[in-house]
């Protein structure tokens, strides 16, 4: 099947350009069927937000390497309107990219970056917190349509070749604390979607929309309710504001028709007496059925969250020898500062590793994968915590190299001070009780880690130059190579294996976005978002 699907991307792709090559003769021959969409790695096409389900972010091209990277080149940018800070990731089907910029979906022939198509969809007014800065991460392909989330969490889907409305389903608009940011993740013929808002007290869930309908499938909570497991951290109604939800793609494993998806943080954020115990299922990796959304296991990795440390790391999914077995691994670099490896069948904790220096929450992660906690909490007169407020690291993509058995991600090293005040929730405003300030002459700085899953160890880091404010993340290429976005408005580029700098292009704007690599005609592209730009790069 992984061949079959193979195959029949390519024949797609060469088809379309075989004769007309204008961007609405490549749309119209798109087809996206459920078997592509299991291709590994990706190589023509990035299909998806991680290029595959894996997670991986791991492009199987290697036109470009070591040995000629030094003549790689901007070949075409364009400009999105309505967005000063893209986060989106491309996704190219034959030839043809589509972007996100706030609630408007574009098409741009890939080989140039002209226009095929602009759908726009107005910006809503009175959303908070993240919502309000109108984040969109991408899109989701399936057939001849395209599934994107708003601001204020509709799901909408587009027919590819025309960029118009097929259908709009508004999927959390009961209480306007809700937004969305992600991108949707197709599995089969259902569309997954998530929320944010996990600051500002809604109730987490993930969502499965029927992919030709857009009626619901089925809906997970992943805050209890009464009477359900997990439900006595919530008392009274607290489950309706408990958080956890569910801003960032998750991943899916074909084989064990296991999909996996990260959880934020409770609310209220620095108030936990209000919400004893562990929290379930806040700040955790759950393993679903996407066919159902019935619960297989749950992984916490901080339980009873003080810190803000969401759990919506990429799940990557690798399959490899570790710890003298051939197990099938989830590995999580977490914003608590410790990286985790699980066995991706039960569940089971198989190791953490810490990746920053700065770490005072805890001494470290028992047997059970608990963390031992140090005491630190938030007080009213300010706790100086470790890692801060944003994590050691975040959202941005890492990535996991099948030639090198590493996985790249980018950390920070930021201590913050932590503040506690009692809050009541109330909509239209965060639910934080109070929050976090910035200590007076702390350095901030970004890194670029390789974690070795051989060695079950760091392999090596490479300190950025930035005042540790970007947020950019990394794809690794069969060319040796692993492309980021580094902390000082440059698309970079590094040695796998030594961490070596080989290349940088300066952007001149802040990094809030993550690469992915496709090819048309057998050349090879790199992508990234920077500020309100997308730029894509090949060689001569």
């Amino acid at each position: 099947m992984r061949m079959a699907g193979l195959i029949a991307i390519v024949l797609t792709c060469s088809a379309a350009f075989a004769g007309d090559t204008t961007p609405a003769s490549i749309s119209a021959a798109i087809n996206v069927r459920s078997e592509d969409l299991l291709v590994q790695p990706p190589a023509a096409n990035w299909i998806s937000y991680n290029g595959d389900y894996s997670g991986r972010r791991f492009s199987g091209l290697s036109e470009i390497n070591p040995d000629n990277l030094a003549g790689l080149r901007a070949e075409w940018v364009f400009h999105a309107r309505d967005s000063s800070r893209l986060e989106v990731t491309p996704v190219v089907v034959s030839g043809m990219m589509f972007v996100t910029a706030a609630n408007d979906a574009t098409a741009l022939d890939a080989r140039t970056g002209r226009v095929a198509w602009h759908h726009s969809w107005p910006i809503s007014e009175g959303l908070i917190d993240d919502a309000s800065g109108h984040i969109n991460r991408g899109v989701g392909v399936w057939h001849d349509r395209v599934y994107m989330e708003t601001d204020n969490a509709h799901l909408l889907c587009l027919d590819v070749r025309s960029g118009n409305l097929i259908w709009d389903v508004a999927y959390a608009d009961w209480n306007k604390n809700y937004g969305a940011t992600s991108a949707p993740l197709v599995i089969k013929d259902k569309v997954l979607v998530g929320t944010s808002g996990g600051d500002d007290g809604v109730r987490g869930f993930l969502a499965a929309y029927d992919a030709i309908t857009g009626k619901l499938a089925w809906r997970f909570w992943t805050i209890p309710g009464p009477g359900e497991f997990g439900s006595s951290s919530w008392p009274g109604k607290l489950y309706l504001h408990g958080g956890g939800t569910t801003w960032m793609p998750g991943t899916y494993d074909p084989q064990l028709n296991t999909v996996y998806w990260g959880t934020s943080n409770p609310a209220p954020d620095f108030e936990g007496g209000v919400r004893p115990g562990d929290d379930l299922y806040t700040d955790c990796v759950l393993a679903l059925d996407p066919d159902t959304g019935k619960l297989k296991w749950y992984f916490q990795f901080t339980p009873h969250d003080l810190f803000d440390y969401d759990a919506v790391e990429t799940p990557i999914l690798i399959d490899a020898a570790y710890q003298g077995a051939d197990r099938k691994l989830l590995v999580q670099a977490n914003r608590n500062g410790y990286i985790y490896v699980l066995d991706r069948t039960d569940g089971k904790f198989l190791s953490a590793t810490r990746f920053v220096e700065k770490l005072n929450w805890a001494k470290g992660i028992d047997a059970q994968g608990r963390p031992i906690r140090t005491g630190i909490e938030p007080m009213a007169g300010g706790t100086r915590v470790c890692p801060g407020y944003a994590g050691a690291t975040n959202w941005f993509a890492p990535s996991y190299s099948e030639s090198t058995h590493s996985v790249y991600f980018m950390a920070l090293e930021e201590c913050e001070t932590y503040f506690f005040k009692p809050q009541i929730f109330q909509e239209g405003h965060g639910y934080y009780s109070t929050g976090v300030k910035r200590i007076p002459g702390e350095t901030s700085q970004k890194i670029l880690v390789a974690f070795s899953l051989d060695a079950n160890s760091i392999a090596w880091k490479y300190p950025q130059i930035g005042g540790g404010h970007s947020s950019g993340g990394t794809l690794a290429t069969a060319g040796g190579l692993v492309f980021f976005g580094d902390d000082a408005g440059s698309f970079e580029a590094v040695d796998a294996r030594s961490g070596k700098p080989l290349w940088h292009f300066s952007t001149g704007q802040d990094m809030s976005a993550s690469p992915m690599s496709y090819a048309i005609a057998g050349k090879q592209y790199v992508a990234i978002a920077a500020g309100s730009d997308i730029f894509s790069f090949a060689l001569p």
